[in-house]
């Protein structure tokens, strides 16, 4: 980035304001100067750069071809710039910023954050849902939840609860499966986001053949939702199901239970000593989800 020795930066941002907003007078006011300031501006990175940028016509200034994708540029370059002046600002000690799957944020984390609050009042989140694990450019997120099977990129792995599959349906289709072979008789659904194949249980059942699903979604939220409403049986897992099956909206009809190569994952930024808000959320996640999954095993019996 040398070059950018070669300009001033108030001069670059003279040329992208005055590019964005179409006028001299527009920009200058932005800018808080005047706008022959702003022409000034204008004129020296061009003559840094020795290349022409703005056309001068009667109507004002028109960018030329390079100038319009030097423009284009420059203006996501301080969309950048402005996006990490605002995290540096947001920046607080009491806030802790967690990355998490969004399937887990909302079917399991998000409803149990009162009790998080309950017990660290001064510890305020910063909650965000992606399916991108932390890697080297995870800027400001203290920890990472995420499911998958390690290595993640270059961030430090840590096992929080090895995933488990099972199968959830309503009562009156649980009325229909009295072996693990009945599941060919009862509509089956599918969420093809899902990398956990009905292949898996069928191969824990013993049972050949390959069901047939009678629906097809591409998101886990609407094939539980789809569950829910009585339409099949879903492959399903704890986070996601546990609060239907808390309140007897579904339930596991058959004992086989599945374990894939693939578990949740506390991830640490890489070089990144955890905080102490860092830790104590943590710790609280791991005592939540442990004593989640001895309430679910209870109820799936």
């Amino acid at each position: 980035m040398k070059n950018l020795n070669l300009v001033h930066l108030n001069g670059l941002k003279a040329l992208e304001s005055v590019g964005r907003l179409g006028s001299l007078a527009l920009a200058a006011d932005e800018l808080g100067v005047t706008s022959g300031a702003v022409s000034q501006q204008i004129i020296k990175v061009e003559a840094q750069l020795g290349r022409r940028l703005f056309d001068r016509e009667p109507k004002g200034l028109v960018p030329t071809e390079l100038g319009r994708a030097v423009l284009a540029q420059l203006t996501e370059g301080f969309e950048l710039l402005s996006r990490a002046v605002a995290n540096a600002q947001m920046r607080d000690e009491c806030v802790l910023t967690v990355s998490v799957a969004p399937v887990l944020a909302t079917y399991w984390l998000v409803p149990r954050l009162k009790f998080f609050t309950e017990r660290y009042p001064d510890i305020r989140l910063r909650i965000e849902a992606t399916m991108a694990p932390l890697a080297g450019d995870s800027g400001d997120i203290d920890l990472g939840i995420h499911v998958g099977t390690p290595p993640f990129a270059t961030a430090k792995a840590e096992l929080l609860k090895q995933k488990e599959l099972f199968v959830v349906c309503v009562p009156d289709i649980a009325r229909r499966l009295n072996s693990p072979a009945d599941i060919f008789n009862v509509p089956v659904l599918c969420d093809s986001s899902s990398s956990y194949p009905w292949r898996l249980w069928l191969d824990a059942a013993g049972l050949e053949g390959e069901v047939v699903p009678h629906h097809v979604f591409n998101e886990t939220s609407i094939c539980l939702g789809a569950a829910v409403a009585g339409q099949g049986v879903m492959l399903a897992w704890p986070t996601i199901a546990g609060h239907a099956i808390a309140n007897g909206q579904l339930v596991v009809p058959l004992p086989i239970r599945v374990r894939p190569r693939i578990g949740y994952y506390f991830l640490t930024p890489p070089g990144r000593k955890l905080r102490p808000q860092a830790l104590a959320f943590k710790a609280w996640v791991a005592d939540e989800m442990a004593a989640f999954l001895n309430d679910i095993g209870e109820l799936a019996r």
